[in-house]
């Protein structure tokens, strides 16, 4: 335990954040990024004198600064950190500032301080939680009390990351159903950008992150700071510039008029905020996976190569037909067989039975014995689809308790999907979704739970409360998914809501994987992959392997481009393989076993990407923890204006150490006819990390939409 000052350092895994315990207000970041090294106290705090502004003309006698609550109070004039009311009264507070001889810090060592202040007018304690992770990841909590007689209405309440001058330019992700995560770029000026998700659960056109840089930052180099909201609900992100020099990032949830008033005595805490920095987005990344993988919950074992049966069979239940799909996908190596959606009560198609959760004895007079017998003696694990969440206004559940469903003003939402959301947050809801998975999963070798959530929230008031309910439902989703892991402890939950629709580290925190996108088509997704893996590691993105004919873009790709951007992921197929031949099944045994040799290398090493000047083509890789092996994809996604393309430059390898490069195996050989061998692939070739960053290797000739794989040993 370090002794208190008024000027703290946190530091840990290269990172640094220093905090002024004496700016009005609130405390402040002065510093975070770079590691400042071992400073003396004398040091600390002449930093916290040269940070504090100047008094200029037209401007208030006390400069603003920004805090880690900027309030109005201490002469913020741009977006509080904290706002709400006692019914419109004590909506500014003011709290006492933190000082080290009153014990307001209390728990500060060298990688972690909690701050607590009160507010004695408008009777609020404040307290606010930093940690630096073994990552360098730089987590922010607050957590509010309400020490008075009355409610009181919060409103929002905000983490605040400061970010250098030089954040010039700001990155975020948008997107749709089937296009997830789409990267925009603009300037960041003066004023604030502003994301919000109004729908419940992220949404496929949230934002993963929000990233702040150098102008023109990419993968490999620009200083860049981002956050990422670790929650499952109604969220905002924000970044600011102001007129007095400040630069700033924002995370919180967004919440409803009247949805979260404290009572008295109690308390709420925010979501946890992460900030991640680096020269490059790689190095942003590389804390993300790191810190993500060294959580206690995060799988250990191998992930399962995973079979699922969607868009091999959709509605169609027959049982011959799906052990006949179960037997080819433990030919080709299959080591989890997924059973989809139409398994239970008066479910033939997506109008009806949704909220029945008990077998269809039509389609499975003899219950899901049969098939997941058959599964699992075929040595594979056995999965099953559920919508927990939702409802069919068709059903029997909804018929029996229509007060159950999420609403408005005694009237239900506009349906999408055909399907309306159930209240979790209602003790019986509750209690029915969990008898009856607890039930499933004690009567059947279910392995894994393919957790779907296929609609956004509209008007999600609680029949009970006669409030908004986004926040408890995400609070009982939590519990409910922690509920049933410890009933069945073997037991892996996806992710998946409509596709990529709820993709976030709070999810993940209960579950094992996430659903990437409905969309497995392999052009589109490199893109919506790359931007996935700057927060979630590999081994945690569902990728698959579909038909030859996309079923969301109706386009034709080779089996090499659709098995190669799928490799590093979670892998798997969703393709009915049943009716291929020998030689195909073959093929494909080829891939999966593939996958197989460099899942741990996937799976525990460090996503790179490859700044390539020439935009038609991708690079992209995983290299091993201890430098010693490669693994990279190259993609020719359009024609290029030259032709040979030119050299590609690989990223992430070690400066000194010799690797060998060479093509690597189940990519077809590089075509010849009118051509002359590349000669690296000829004869291999043996270069330097710093070589292969800097001058690079001729790249291959290949026709629009074709990969190639390239494998990378230190020798």
């Amino acid at each position: 335990m370090q002794s208190r000052s008024e000027t703290l350092h946190l530091r840990s895994a290269g990172t640094s954040v220093v905090i002024d315990l004496t700016t009005p207000g609130f405390p402040a970041i002065i510093h975070w990024g770079e590691d400042l090294g071992e400073l003396s106290q004398s040091q600390l705090a002449d930093m916290a004198i040269a940070a504090r502004p100047q008094r200029v003309s037209g401007g208030l006698d006390t400069p603003s600064r920004l805090t880690l609550v900027p309030l109005e109070s201490a002469g913020w004039q741009n977006e509080p950190g904290l706002v709400g009311s006692r019914h419109g009264h004590d909506f500014s507070p003011a709290f006492d500032a933190p000082e080290a001889h009153n014990g307001t810090v209390d728990e500060f060592d060298a990688t972690s301080v909690t701050l607590r202040a009160v507010d004695k007018c408008t009777q609020l304690e404040l307290e606010t939680t930093l940690t630096l992770d073994g990552a360098g990841l730089l987590h922010q909590q607050h957590t509010l009390t309400n020490l008075g007689p009355t409610d009181y209405e919060l409103q929002h309440l905000l983490a605040t990351f400061p970010v250098p001058q030089s954040a010039r330019e700001l990155l975020d992700t948008t997107g749709r159903h089937l296009r997830e995560r789409s990267p925009q770029r603009h300037t960041f000026t003066t004023g604030r950008h502003v994301r919000d998700s109004r729908r419940g659960r992220p949404g496929a056109d949230s934002t993963l992150f929000l990233a702040a840089g150098t102008p023109g930052f990419g993968f490999e180099r620009g200083l860049v700071h981002a956050v990422h909201l670790a929650w499952s609900g109604n969220q905002r992100v924000a970044a600011e510039r102001t007129v007095g020099a400040h630069a700033l990032l924002q995370a919180g949830e967004l919440l409803s008029p009247g949805e979260l008033i404290l009572a008295p005595g109690e308390s709420y805490t925010t979501p946890d905020a992460l900030g991640s920095w680096g020269d490059g987005l790689t190095a942003v990344s590389a804390r993300f996976h790191e810190s993500v993988r060294a959580r206690t919950s995060h799988p250990s074992s191998s992930r399962p190569v995973t079979l699922n049966t969607w868009e091999a069979v959709y509605f169609d239940h027959d049982l011959d037909r799906l052990a006949r799909l179960a037997d080819a996908g433990a030919r080709v190596g299959a080591e989890r067989f997924v059973l989809d959606d139409g398994w239970f009560h008066g479910r033939r198609d997506d109008t009806a039975g949704l909220g029945d959760w008990f077998v269809d004895n039509e389609v499975w007079p003899d219950g899901l014995a049969p098939i997941v017998d058959h599964v699992t003696a075929l040595g594979m694990q056995f999965g099953l689809w559920v919508e927990p969440e939702m409802i069919n206004t068709d059903s029997e559940l909804a018929r029996a308790h229509p007060e159950w469903i999420l609403q408005a003003g005694g009237r239900l939402p506009i349906e999408g999907r055909q399907q309306q959301v159930l209240d979790l947050s209602n003790p019986a809801v509750f209690d029915y979704l969990l008898e009856r998975f607890d039930a499933l999963l004690r009567q059947y070798a279910i392995a894994y739970l393919k957790w779907d959530h296929n609609r956004d929230l509209l008007e999600a008031g609680s029949t009970v409360t006669g409030r908004a309910a986004v926040h408890s439902n995400v609070l009982a989703l939590y519990e409910l998914l922690d509920e049933l892991k410890a009933r069945h402890p073997e037991l892996e939950i996806e992710s998946c809501a409509s596709g990529g629709a709820r993709v976030d580290l709070g999810i993940l925190a209960h579950t094992d994987r996430i659903w990437t996108s409905d969309c497995i088509e392999p052009i589109e997704r490199l893109t919506i992959q790359k931007y996935t893996n700057v927060v979630i590691p590999y081994e945690l993105m569902g990728a698959h392997v579909g038909g030859p004919r996309s079923h969301s873009t109706g386009r034709q790709h080779e089996l090499s481009l659709r098995a190669g951007v799928a490799l590093p992921g979670h892998f798997g197929i969703e393709w009915d393989i049943s009716r291929l031949d020998d030689a195909e099944l073959s093929d494909i045994a080829a891939w999966v076993d593939a996958h197989k040799r460099v899942r741990e290398l996937a799976h525990t090493g460090r996503a790179v990407y490859a700044d390539l000047p020439d935009e038609s083509a991708d690079l992209r890789g995983v290299v091993a923890r201890d430098g010693g092996h490669a693994l990279f994809t190259y993609t020719q996604v359009t024609t290029s204006t030259s032709y040979p393309p030119g050299t590609i430059t690989f990223p992430g390898l070690e400066d000194d150490r010799t690797y060998r490069v060479s093509l690597a195996s189940p990519t077809a050989p590089l075509e010849s006819a009118g051509q002359s061998p590349l000669a690296w692939t000829e004869h291999p070739v043996h270069l330097t990390g710093r070589a292969l960053r800097t001058t690079g290797i001729q790249a291959p000739v290949l026709f629009p939409e074709q990969l190639r794989l390239i494998d990378i040993f230190a020798i």
